[in-house]
């Protein structure tokens, strides 16, 4: 391989100004720089060819516990997690992942630190250190990520496919890794699991096997010179690239029907077929072609046929796991409860779809039109943030040859029927894998997989039981797709009239609002479009709650055939029930981005309850709150402190207490109720015209208030929206404890917060100050050292303008009341790191704060979505981010300490903490002493969370509030 620079050409997008390097380094690194002059934040990513199927017999986990390891210190940074502080301390981020062929590591950071960041990231792959105290410590951690995931159905059906394959082929492993495999069966062997981490790191991390990507905003020959600098030393042992011949499915693991029981409520059909990679094949692009047609939506689909008999509410059609050697079609389907009982049907009417595609044959028109599409979405992508960039490109770098290292996959340009008739031919009842899951097979099942304990059985199903399925399914009109009338054909950029720099009203009336701003800064042909419909009588009570999301989710499914048409042209629609009614969201190519709003309003006006779809709706809705019982711990947790903080807000329980009740009728009478009045609440952005977006809301408007008989009157003013949060009380401690909801599940949770203050610049700025300085301390105390768990973050919370700082930990080996001392422990140690900060420090960690703020919004949508928080909340503070800035250049050290010491310092007076306590089945002995101990000075135990709420203050609301909806 050629050392130094390589001009090779690399494929960008059109609109794309980074300039891009191909380098390769004297120990064979092979490097990407990307110089781009309008970045914020620098970032990197490297790839090393090494993954989980590299792991020992015997030792399962050792690639992804390496990656956790190589994070804790390095010869020429010994101090432990210095590496993660500085990154964090510098307004950035760091992660790894580890998958079965590569592990990636990346982070990003402001620029003015970059240097150093990069060097310190460097040592991960010269000289690391592993101490035997931190190894140990961090088996731990990687067992608690493992035990998040035990009751996750994605892990655990994804590891059963894995079980039912060939015991000697790496796809068949469990690659997390745990307590067992890492600690407990390595010493009954006698084995020194830190010699191995040694011997594996040696053995199989080399330059040659490594691709680097860097990202700054300096140019492509100083970053040259940098990464020349800092990445020469990585050791090149020439190691060849780990290979994996071999499939890991024979005819033994083929033709197989499995039953499995999984954790949540709902029917899964999984069809699984072995096939040819299409990494093989990537310019014919088979599987998008395939998956493309198979996964289809629109009239005459797989899918409209299964949702037209009420029997499937979701399809996904792709390839799934691959590698170079072999890959996996999935075809994957959500089944209501009669679905479940028409399996045989089901998988027939699949394979009557395949037969339909082997008859047609391969169509030039609809790979030309999929083509087109995928070019259209290369050439105007949006823009992403740096380090979900870098990681992208790194993956790529292993896989691709060096033109196609942005492009990948994404443009199946060559047409070539014989490839994809190959691909077609293979998905045949020979070759099928067949995994359904339902609760219903709980008790019908023989065996257990290893790893997350999931129930199932399994038989053989021959072709000719699958041709007899084909026989006997329904006769349906199953066709190819229409073209795509979405595609947009005009792409040119608008000029805005006007330099708009924050978003202006552009007009208001008794019945809406308009909130505008053009595009000044992305120039791509897209816009974003929300309309908020503020309709008072969808939040009255549970029912209402209810009905007004039934509303939303017939609105969607009515829609579904005809809008699927924009979603594959790149023009996305969500319809959502909101606090306070729904929203109507509109997002890419602004071409005929009109012509959808137009049918999605007429729909609204037009809406009918069908009664076969309200049952499949209601049935999913059902099952979507009974599931809420499987949501991780920690997520309850934060659910919990959501109920108690925000008024009006109804629990899940209530809402699945009312929803069997509800019928078609209901509905058809709530609907023109809920519509009978109503406040628009608009932003449009983007690469529309002022005029252009005045007629589009005025026509909403003429729509539901205008004409002989309009559907909607406008609001009194006493039925404006507020969003009004509870005033907890200065100097006193809340705690709610409750047992987890699934008895199954032995993790603990804690949400530790503190409310602070009403939206407020300074007020804000020291806020966010003391998260930014004490995110790292607290990660590095109470997960590397005190090991409490895997998920344990310091983060800050906005609740409509009510701010906060919240600690989330969940845990499997410590109760949330031991937790919670633990946080307040922290507290404590952190007062002296605080004191002790250095003036140097303090203007270090405030450059970092203003450099965060100051960075650029990527895209429209990530724009739009900032601006519109402002609207919701009702704080309309457009220029928030620059008012902050200029605090945070006033603000002192003193300031910040005198901050800390009334708001956050343990025992201070005016301090307001919340602790949320989730109990696991390991720690109910705990939960049960709690309830009987005395209660705490300045502690109220909060029991009923509804009577607690009716009894205390609430903030003001800047929504619906003096200025905002005075007309």
């Amino acid at each position: 391989m050629a050392v130094g620079r390589e001009d090779v050409e690399i494929l960008k997008p059109r609109i794309d100004k980074r300039e891009y390097r191909r380098i390769v380094l004297r120990n064979s690194l092979q490097v990407l720089l990307i110089s781009d002059l309008d970045t914020d934040k620098c970032a990197a990513s490297m790839n090393v060819g090494v993954g989980s199927f590299c792991d020992p017999d015997g030792l399962e986990g050792l690639a992804h516990f390496l990656e956790h390891m190589l994070f804790y210190a390095s010869e020429k940074y010994p101090l432990e997690d210095s590496y993660s502080k500085y990154i964090i301390e510098h307004g950035g981020s760091t992660n790894a992942f580890t998958a079965s062929e590569m592990t990636n590591y990346y982070f990003d950071v402001n620029s003015d630190c970059f240097e150093e960041a990069l060097d310190r990231f460097a040592q991960f792959f010269i000289k690391p250190l592993m101490s035997a105290d931190a190894t140990m410590r961090e088996i731990k951690a990687v067992d608690s990520e493992n035990q998040k995931n035990l009751l996750s159905d994605a892990w655990r059906m994804n590891q059963l496919q894995k079980h039912l394959s060939l015991e000697s082929h790496p796809y068949h492993k469990f690659s997390t890794g745990n307590w067992d495999t890492l600690d407990v069966r390595p010493k009954a062997k006698g084995v020194d699991i830190r010699q191995e981490l040694l011997k594996f790191y040696e053995d199989k991390y080399s330059a040659n096997l490594m691709h680097l990507v860097v990202y700054s905003k300096e140019s492509l020959d100083k970053i040259q010179c940098l990464v020349e600098d800092k990445f020469q030393e990585i050791r090149n042992s020439d190691r060849s690239r780990f290979q994996f011949p071999g499939q890991p499915c024979t005819s033994e693991h083929l033709q197989i029907l499995v039953r499995a029981v999984p954790i949540k409520q709902g029917h899964k059909l999984r069809i699984v077929w072995p096939i040819t990679p299409s990494i093989l094949h990537y310019k014919e692009g088979p599987c998008r072609y395939l998956g493309h047609l198979i996964g289809h939506e629109g009239e005459g689909s797989l899918f409209y046929v299964l949702k037209k008999l009420g029997w499937a509410t979701g399809l996904f059609a792709g390839e799934g796991e691959w590698t170079s050697e072999f890959s996996f079609f999935n075809v994957v389907i959500d089944l209501t409860d009669a679905g479940q009982d028409r399996m045989q049907d089901i998988v027939g009417l699949l394979f009557k779809y395949i037969q339909l595609l082997q008859q047609s044959g391969v169509c030039k028109w609809i790979f030309d039109e999929l083509s087109a599409v995928c070019e259209t979405g290369f050439h105007y992508q949006d823009k992403i943030s740096p380090i979900d960039y870098v990681v992208n490109i790194s993956s790529n770098m292993q896989i691709y040859p060096p033109k196609d290292w942005l492009v990948g996959s994404l443009l199946p340009l060559d047409f070539n029927p014989a490839i994809i008739q190959k691909i077609v031919n293979e998905l045949s009842p020979e070759n099928v894998r067949i995994f359904w899951e339902s609760k219903k097979f709980e008790g019908l099942t023989d065996k257990v997989e290893p790893w997350y304990g999931t129930a199932y059985s399994i038989e053989k199903v021959s072709s000719s039981t699958i041709q007899a399925w084909i026989s006997s399914a329904p006769n349906e009109n199953l066709h190819l797709p229409a073209p795509n009338v979405f595609i947009p054909k005009d792409l040119s950029i608008k000029n805005a009239q006007e330099e708009v720099k924050f978003p202006v009203l552009l007009r208001k009336s008794s019945y809406s609002k308009l909130w505008y701003k053009p595009d000044t800064v992305f120039s791509t042909p897209k816009a974003y479009v929300k309309i908020d419909f503020n309709c008072p009588h969808a939040g009255n009570s549970p029912e209402t709650e209810v009905l007004a999301d039934l509303f939303a989710q017939l609105l969607v499914d009515y829609l579904n055939e005809y809008a699927y048409y924009a979603r594959v042209a790149g023009l996305l629609y969500g319809i959502s029930h909101t606090d306070s009614g729904f929203e109507v969201t509109l997002v890419g190519y602004n071409h005929k981005l009109k012509i959808l709003l137009e049918t999605i309003i007429d729909k609204i006006v037009k809406f009918e309850v069908k009664p076969d779809r309200f049952s499949v709706i209601k049935e999913m809705v059902i099952k979507d709150y009974q599931n809420f019982k499987f949501q991780q711990p920690y997520q309850q947790a934060m659910y919990y402190c959501s109920l108690i903080l925000k008024d009006q807000t109804r629990s899940w329980v209530e809402r699945l207490d009312v929803l069997p009740h509800l019928n078609v009728e209901d509905l058809t009478k709530f609907a023109p109720m809920m519509l009978s009045q109503a406040f628009l609440e608009c932003y449009i952005a983007g690469n529309i015209e002022r005029e252009e977006a005045e007629t589009m809301v005025q026509h909403v408007e003429d729509v539901f208030f205008k004409g002989p008989n309009p559907i909607c009157r406008p609001l009194f003013p006493s039925q404006f929206l507020t969003n009004r949060v509870v005033k907890l009380e200065r100097g006193m401690n809340y705690c709610y404890s409750k047992e987890g909801l699934n008895p199954s599940d032995e993790n603990s949770a804690l949400v530790h917060y503190i409310q602070v203050h009403q939206d407020d610049f300074i007020l804000n700025v020291k806020l966010q100050l003391f998260a930014l300085v004490a995110k790292q301390p607290a990660f590095h105390e109470l997960r590397s050292v005190e090991q409490l768990g895997y998920i344990t973050v310091l983060m800050q919370r906005n609740d409509s303008g009510i701010c906060g700082v919240q600690f989330i930990i969940q845990s499997t080996v410590k109760g949330p009341a031991h937790i919670d001392s633990r946080v307040e422990a922290f507290l404590k140690m952190f007062e002296s790191k605080l004191y002790e900060m250095t003036n140097d420090e303090f203007k270090s960690n405030v450059n970092a704060l203003i450099d965060m703020k100051l960075e650029k919004h990527k895209n429209l949508r990530e724009e739009s979505r900032f601006y519109w928080r402002e609207i919701t909340d009702g704080t309309l503070k457009f220029d928030r981010r620059e008012a902050e800035v200029a605090a945070l250049k006033k603000l002192t050290q003193q300031e910040l300490i005198e901050f800390f010491n009334e708001n956050v310092k343990v025992g201070a007076t005016r301090k307001k903490t919340l602790s949320v306590q989730v109990h696991g089945n390991q720690h109910l002995a705990e939960y049960h002493s709690q309830k009987s101990e005395a209660v705490k000075p300045n502690t109220i135990q909060i029991d009923d969370i509804f009577s607690f709420r009716r009894s205390q203050p609430l903030y003001g609301s800047f929504r619906g509030g003096i200025g905002h909806v005075k007309l």
